[in-house]
């Protein structure tokens, strides 16, 4: 969403621009053509607000855009002001092209019903005009080619939205596939992992488990007891160690057996570890879930890679930024306006310090060169898992915060596309 918003505002801007000089070569024509003082005077306020209005929009869009958006009665009071220009100045002059900007940009915010209807009250306005100047002019041509050039605008400004939106959700379903590519990628390669470390550990030692027996029950009746009291002993050592082996993998695979029946409460785990972590170093740690509901359970790879994440964050705290506090916040955040849908919102694990913070110009590149690859393998542990990671001063006052944004579409494959 961010990018289609900044790219209609950056639209908004041009257009508020282009009206604004239109608007400033046009004045001299509706002053001259004011036959009244209370003309004058009407026509001189009209300008100035059209001209303040469109500079500020022009200048601060991120405030008075949204007021603008949201109430529509503004967008008819400018329309007002303009008309009031128009009329002065007849279709013929530099303020009849400014018309074109209103369909135009009620097409970009307010879709095809808004360009409809300012399109259909500027024709209106621009028949009104012609009835009041035509006398004066050469013929109706200059005022169906402004018709035309304001029918056209709505469609453009539509057309535009549209494309920019349409652009928006491709992109973000592009995002949310490679996430969810990137979440089963984290979980094969765990199964690949367990398998290595099965083929390396237990089966090797069951192999030469197997050979020992093999040694011993076949020369058993011409070795001395004491001997044979020697590799049996062996024998029940590398038994047990075989049944330790098996235990460490059979504990990995009873996690990816949770993964399953629901996963990890890593909301759960990670409270713990702050826990432990504010005992073990004295410093004041808060756990606060954030967000409209609490984090799920994940797959148990993902949750390696986030409690992985988080433990490295608060140890840098402690070890490198002489951190007196932390903060570590955890929960599903809404990306989009409409609600909480799990399709529109992410994760959210931010771990925050009152530390020195990283020193002015810092870069991964940097830091892998110098051998510290704390914060190397925090991003990459993120990319891992198709997260989104920020390292920097964020909301800390000369701290640090680390933040980390998990589209939960990459993790909800079963639900229904809206």
């Amino acid at each position: 969403m961010p990018i289609q918003l900044n790219a209609l505002q950056a639209l908004c801007r041009q257009v508020f621009g282009f009206r604004l000089a239109l608007i400033a070569i046009g004045t001299p024509f509706a002053l001259d053509r004011a036959n009244s003082r209370f003309g004058v005077w009407l026509v001189g306020a009209a300008i100035v607000f059209s001209l303040v209005g469109s500079y500020a929009m022009l200048r601060d869009w991120e405030v008075f855009g949204p007021l603008l958006i949201k109430y529509r009665s503004l967008m008819l009071l400018d329309f007002i002001f303009g008309s009031v220009l128009l009329l002065t100045a007849s279709p013929d002059s530099t303020l009849g092209y400014a018309t074109v900007c209103t369909p135009l940009l009620a097409g970009l915010l307010y879709g095809w019903r808004g360009a409809g209807i300012f399109t259909l009250i500027q024709i209106l306005l621009l028949a009104a005009a012609y009835s009041a100047w035509h006398v004066r002019m050469a013929g109706p041509a200059s005022t169906l080619l402004l018709t035309g050039f304001c029918i056209a605008a709505g469609v453009i400004g539509v057309t535009l939205r549209n494309l920019m939106f349409r652009f928006g959700t491709a992109t973000q379903a592009l995002s949310e596939a490679t996430a969810r590519l990137a979440v089963n990628d984290a979980v094969e390669e765990e199964r690949t992992r367990l398998a290595r470390e099965m083929h390396d550990s237990v089966a090797k030692t069951l192999h030469g488990l197997a050979l020992a027996a093999d040694s011993l029950s076949q020369s058993a009746d011409r070795m001395d007891p004491l001997t044979v009291k020697h590799q049996a002993g062996m024998v029940a050592r590398s038994a047990r160690r075989a049944a330790a082996e098996s235990r460490e993998i059979l504990s990995d695979l009873r996690r990816k057996a949770d993964h399953d029946m629901g996963g990890v409460d890593v909301a759960t785990e990670l409270s713990a570890r702050v826990r432990d972590f504010a005992t073990r170093t004295t410093i004041p740690t808060d756990f606060i879930p954030v967000g409209a509901s609490p984090a799920p359970v994940l797959p148990h790879a993902v949750a390696r890679h986030l409690l992985t994440i988080a433990t490295e964050a608060l140890e840098n705290a402690h070890r490198h930024a002489d951190a007196t506090r932390i903060t570590v916040e955890i929960g599903i955040l809404a990306t989009d306006a409409h609600g909480p849908d799990p399709h529109l919102s992410d994760l959210h694990l931010s771990i925050i310090d009152n530390g020195t913070g990283l020193p002015r110009g810092t870069s991964l590149e940097d830091l892998h060169r110098a051998g510290h690859f704390g914060l190397v393998g925090m991003v990459e542990r993120a990319a891992g898992i198709g997260a989104r990671i920020r390292i920097g001063r964020g909301r800390s006052e000369g701290g640090t915060e680390v933040r980390v944004d998990l589209p939960m579409a990459a993790l909800t494959p079963h639900l229904p596309r809206p």
